[in-house]
Parts: structure tokens; sequence; C-alpha cells
């Protein structure tokens, strides 16, 4: 089904940059499940001093799951192309695997979480810029030509 010897080098980098985001999520979000005070992070207690969240505990879930598991999930269907039944059923795109869709999808995902953390806090950081930026990066690359013509079902596929 897949490797990665004959898939065009934006694609190498598309499942780099999920790759990552999800290790990335699954080491920030059970920290913050593990310690919903943020403080195993450093993060300053008083930035969930808000009525949403009483501490880090649900963006953590949040965060572990949409934004760990999940491109974790789409990491791997990106290399090996696998199939999903689910992952189909929420695939607008027919004529392309799910996977690509869930990369859109993705870096989308990562763009709002990240403009909805800036206006709950009333100010933004770098990190905020470097994860929109993740953000859109994914989606650049996802939809890159290149990207899209290799993630395009073929006759031949079974999905």
């Amino acid at each position: 089904m897949g490797g990665t010897v004959d898939k065009p080098v934006a694609s190498l980098l598309l499942i780099g940059l999920q790759g990552l985001l999800g290790i990335g999520a699954v080491f920030g979000g059970g920290a913050l499940m593990l310690d919903p005070s943020g403080a195993l992070l450093g993060m300053p207690t008083e930035l969930m001093q808000i009525p949403l969240f009483p501490n880090y505990l649900i963006p953590g879930v949040i965060l572990l799951m949409a934004f760990g598991v999940l491109p974790l999930t789409v990491t791997t269907a990106l290399v090996w192309k696998w199939n999903w039944g689910l992952g189909e059923k929420l695939n607008p795109f027919k004529d392309r695997h799910w996977s690509w869709a869930f990369s859109l999808y993705i870096g989308f995902g990562l763009i709002v979480w990240l403009s909805v953390q800036i206006y709950i806090l009333g100010s933004s950081s770098v990190v905020h810029l470097v994860y929109t930026a993740w953000g859109l990066a994914i989606q650049a690359l996802t939809i890159l030509p290149s990207v899209t013509g290799f993630y395009r079902k073929s006759f031949t596929d079974n999905a």
C-alpha cells in the first residue's frame, strides 16, 4: 500500500508536520490531564481563571485527542493509505484518500483552536504565532498539486 520511497517531498514534509504535532500534543495534553493546574508544564494558573474551564483538564483532553491522537492516526494513514470506514464517511472528497481530507481538518482545527485561545486569553504569544503558521503549513502542503495527486484514488484502490 504505502511506503515513503514513492511519495512527493511535500507529502513527506506533511507527514513530518502531522507526526510532530501529534507527538507534542500527546505529551502536552497528557501532562495537562495528569496535572490540571498546568504546573507540570509551567503554565500560569491565572490563565485559567475564566468561567469556561476551572482548570486545564478539558483543554488537555481536547489537545490530546484532537491534536495528538488524530494527527498520529492521520500520519500513519498518510504513510500507508490504510482504509478506515468512518474516515471515508467523514471525507467529502470521495476522489481522495480520507487521510488527505483529515489533514485539511487538522490544519483548520489548529488555527481555530489557537484563535479561540487568543480570544479567551485576550492576548497572544510567539507560541500562538508558531502553531498558527504550523496549521497554515499543514493546509498549504495538503493542497499542493503533488500531494493532492498522490492521495487521489485510482481504480485499483479498494477504498
